[in-house]
């Protein structure tokens, strides 16, 4: 047993994933020794996603400067987006703007761009689950989404056929690799501001194997500082918007042509069952919400529940916002392969939230059942259950229930009317 799980046990923090550290990524380059010469080799070709903005940008200029054979792609992935409506933003990241903007860089870089058309497989497995998600009454992450099926499982499959073994990012994390389970693991970027770790827990052991992250160990401001140095046009461009398929954000008018349904009128109950108001559509409310919700009453009342089947919503005093178990499936483990005992965790269900402690157990292989030391606000079926053993990721999968009947779901097997098939564990 290592100093660092000796520690843990005797805390009773439980089995620790905690690794020494190892070498962060690989040069770009490979050196032989030949008869006493040094000799350097071909360059590692790695093919970097390029979205037009400075972190991107920076990713590929950095990878570069360590003598990678860089190439750049950009991602054409909106399917209804209208080319005036493309013009018109600056915001996104798959827009006709943002493709000129990542060839200007590479141009400046000196490397190979592309434009490639992933469109049909992001209208699939991003925007056929955001409609999905709320047609069962959750609310979806398709950031999450796209980095699992596209930016990373599209791209390096693509990447492989260009004769590339490695993708790269402008995400704010690290990947190490720890030699004594022989496992990648996914650390947190070193910009508490910027880590992007909790949309990131959906890469496989491969996908990890396979992806540089430059950008781990610096900080936003040192993102802009090195785009100016290197007199990139991107340097002051801001953050893309979260939902780049939605134009002007407006996902309520997005939602009314491809799922009217989820924007239909229906009851405001209380938590006895009771009529108290009218909603505009379940697509419009999650859970914790308090605005817009057009009732007046003498307490201040939050949506707590989603009930899809009778297309109502569910409302409530604060405190039955807070629930102690949380059940997850579309399980993607990290740090192990699998959960044998309960382990002690910090764990997240909003990107932006303090991470919480609790103790997570996988009771089968397709659940993953956390037990915070402390009740926790507004978890929302659809989001992401993320859990951390200090800076690293354990792993995470998609909230399907919350609450004491989430643990008796795990036990069953099931999490009742959200469930929905989940895929196999991902390794």
């Amino acid at each position: 047993m290592s100093p660092t799980d000796a520690a843990a046990e005797s805390a009773g923090l439980g089995y620790t994933l905690l690794c020494a550290p190892a070498p962060r990524w690989p040069p770009g380059r490979r050196k032989l020794s030949i008869e006493g010469a040094e000799v350097t080799v071909k360059a590692r070709r790695v093919v970097v996603g390029m979205s037009g903005g400075v972190d991107s940008s920076v990713a590929a200029a950095l990878l570069k400067e360590q003598g990678y054979e860089v190439i750049g792609v950009t991602l054409s992935l909106s399917p209804k987006l209208t080319a005036d409506e493309a013009a018109e933003r600056d915001d996104a990241c798959c827009t006709l703007a943002a493709v000129e903007d990542a060839r200007r860089v590479a141009d400046k870089l000196g490397i190979d761009h592309y434009c490639l058309n992933f469109r049909e497989i992001f209208a699939e497995r991003v925007i056929g689950n955001f409609i999905a998600e709320y047609r069962r009454g959750r609310t979806p992450n398709p950031c999450v989404r796209c980095n699992d099926h596209v930016k990373f499982e599209a791209v390096l499959r693509r990447a492989r056929a260009m004769d590339a073994d490695l993708v790269a990012t402008g995400h704010y994390a690290r990947i190490e690799h720890c030699p004594a389970t022989e496992r990648h693991l996914l650390r947190k970027g070193l910009d508490p501001r910027k880590d992007q770790s909790y949309v990131l827990y959906v890469l496989t052991q491969d996908e990890l194997a396979h992806t540089l992250l430059p950008l781990g160990e610096l900080v936003k401001e040192q993102t802009r500082e090195l785009a100016r140095k290197l007199g990139l046009r991107v340097a002051d461009k801001p953050e893309s918007q979260e939902i780049c398929f939605v134009v002007d954000d407006d996902y309520g008018s997005f939602l009314r042509r491809v799922a009217p349904e989820v924007v239909q009128p229906g009851p405001v109950l209380d938590l006895g069952g009771r009529v108290v108001g009218e909603h505009k559509g379940v697509a419009f409310y999650t859970i914790g919400q308090r605005r817009a919700l057009g009732i007046a009453t003498g307490q201040p009342l939050y949506v707590v529940d989603i009930d899809v089947r009778r297309s109502a919503v569910v409302v409530g005093p604060e405190e039955a916002l807070y629930r102690e178990e949380v059940l997850a499936d579309d399980v993607n483990l990290i740090g192990v392969a699998a959960l044998d005992e309960p382990i002690r965790v910090q764990a997240k269900v909003r990107y932006r939230m303090p991470a919480a402690e609790g103790w997570l157990e996988q009771p089968s292989p397709d659940r993953l059942l956390l037990r915070f030391d402390r009740p926790q606000r507004a978890i929302t079926p659809g989001q992401s259950l993320v859990c951390y053993q200090g800076d690293t990721v354990v792993g995470g999968g998609t909230i399907l229930a919350a609450g004491p009947g989430a643990g008796r779901s795990a036990q069953a097997g099931q999490a009742g009317p959200a469930s929905r098939v989940a895929r196999p564990a991902r390794r």
